[in-house]
């Protein structure tokens, strides 16, 4: 599969990424992502000069990116754990309806 070279803005800054054309969209879409949020680091006036902001931005992102990976897992295993305890119930309810038939 060929690349497709996308011309990027960020920060009033253009940038040539090479890129699968099945790609384009998502990359345009991160693109667009990521000059919103430097835009509002940027505006925000607490932090200065470009590599400074693209650091922030990138910290930010992995923050929530390993916040939601450990909740998505928190949940996970909290999914599991009711399902445990749902097919733990319907196991007693089966061995009670067995001694019924039994009796």
């Amino acid at each position: 599969m060929s690349a497709n070279t996308v011309l990027l803005k960020i920060l009033e800054k253009d940038y040539q990424v090479a890129c699968p054309p099945d790609q384009e969209k998502s990359l345009i879409e991160a693109a667009r992502f990521l000059d919103k949020q430097m835009r509002g680091v940027r505006d925000s006036g607490k932090v200065i000069g470009l590599e400074r902001i693209a650091v922030m931005v990138a910290l930010n992102t992995a923050y929530e990116l390993l916040n939601k990976t450990t909740q998505d897992t928190e949940a996970a295993g909290a999914g599991v754990e009711q399902i445990k305890k749902l097919s733990d119930r319907i196991e007693d309810t089966l061995q009670r309806f067995r001694q019924m038939e039994i009796g």
